[in-house]
């Protein structure tokens, strides 16, 4: 049971590095076309959406190891597909200007909320699309791995807005550089502790169901969801320590070129 358990965390650890990598891919290379284009990649993409849903509909009543595997891909295709859709610029949100300097925090918030509505809108209609595919059946990783995904991300989003002492902003597109101006770099605001507690006591929770359970379905889904809960939570305090988590994904982006880069290829070529 050790050796599957451990097989099981290092998948999701895998998936979730590799599918953030690839959308990171995606988001590098079309970051200098137009919106139309992009929207032609988000269209084109919808397949991975599709297979995505398809893959929480069937597996929700797939009782075997590999029904949670997949239950747990399915959710991530799903999510990747939405979160393409955010860092390309072709669904965020209505306000596209810089934050103001000198307003009041409620004013604040609703400008940032208006950067990323349509955004967050779209998670929460994925989200009920899940739940609503999978409820009632007795394979619910999928549900469980969607959600865990969808608050650890909201969870984030606020610490980013209140306030944190470390901000890795070096993956967001130039499209996206608006939101920059929502963060804050500053001591613990009041809800890190709140929402480094909860993913905690989730990541708890699925250790102690993983030992409760005896059938060999319900102890891979539960390894998966520990493992994914455990990266939500070193998520979170890779916002407090120095660590450059970015590393993970940076070798493997192509380098994008600088105005400085061009002014040399211009001055080589005469």
């Amino acid at each position: 049971m050790g050796g599957s358990i451990f097989i099981a965390m290092l998948a999701a650890v895998f998936l979730w590095w590799f599918s953030t990598g690839a959308i990171l891919l995606v988001v590098r290379l079309t970051e200098s076309v137009n919106i139309l284009t992009k929207l032609k990649v988000c269209i084109l993409s919808l397949p991975i959406l599709v297979i995505g849903l398809l893959g929480i509909w069937e597996t929700s009543s797939n009782l075997t190891i590999l029904g949670s595997y997949f239950a747990f891909t399915s959710a991530l295709l799903v999510w990747g597909w939405v979160e393409l859709t955010f860092l390309t610029g072709v669904i965020t949100g209505p306000n596209k200007m810089q934050c103001p300097e000198n307003i009041s925090l409620f004013e604040k918030f609703i400008r940032a909320w208006g950067t990323l509505a349509y955004h967050e809108l779209l998670l929460l209609i994925a989200l009920g699309v899940v739940i609503y595919l999978a409820y009632g059946n007795e394979n619910y990783f999928g549900i469980w791995t969607f959600t865990v995904l969808y608050f650890a991300r909201i969870f984030a989003k606020l610490n980013l807005f209140l306030g944190v002492p470390h901000i890795n902003a070096e993956f967001i597109p130039q499209t996206l550089s608006h939101l920059k101006s929502y963060f804050k770099i500053s001591k613990l605001n009041w809800f890190f502790s709140i929402s480094v507690t909860l993913l905690t006591l989730t990541t708890v929770c699925w250790v102690e169901r993983l030992f409760a359970v005896q059938n060999s379905y319900e102890i891979i889904g539960f390894s998966l969801l520990f493992a994914i809960s455990l990266m939500a939570l070193l998520e979170h305090w890779f916002m407090v320590l120095p660590i450059p988590d970015a590393r993970l994904w940076r070798w493997m982006l192509p380098k994008t070129k600088t105005k400085q880069d061009y002014l040399s290829e211009d001055y080589n070529g005469l």
